[in-house]
């Protein structure tokens, strides 16, 4: 059984070098993740991969995640993510 989101949060700042994330409840179900970056053609993919593995190591089944990235390292991106879902729960 997964986790869900109970209530919006949020994590991070729009400093250089990191990310802001915002997670919401998700009652359609699944996994929607939003993604603005300064590096979308050369890390989008990547950015999007470490997000789902992230929420998949948190259990997490249902949310809508939006991200604004300032060149985050993984890192950062996971501590944001993991974050922002536990402020949700």
């Amino acid at each position: 059984m997964g986790m869900d989101i109970k209530t919006p949060a949020k994590a991070g700042t729009m400093e250089s070098n990191d990310i802001y994330v915002i997670v919401q409840p998700n009652d359609e179900g699944g996994i929607i993740i939003e993604l603005e970056s300064i590096v979308m053609k050369q890390f989008g993919k990547k950015i999007k991969e470490v997000i789902l593995e992230t929420l998949e190591a948190l259990n997490i089944k249902n949310i809508h995640l939006s991200a604004k990235d300032r060149g985050a390292l993984d890192y950062t991106i996971k501590a944001r993510v993991e974050t922002a879902v536990k402020r949700g729960m």
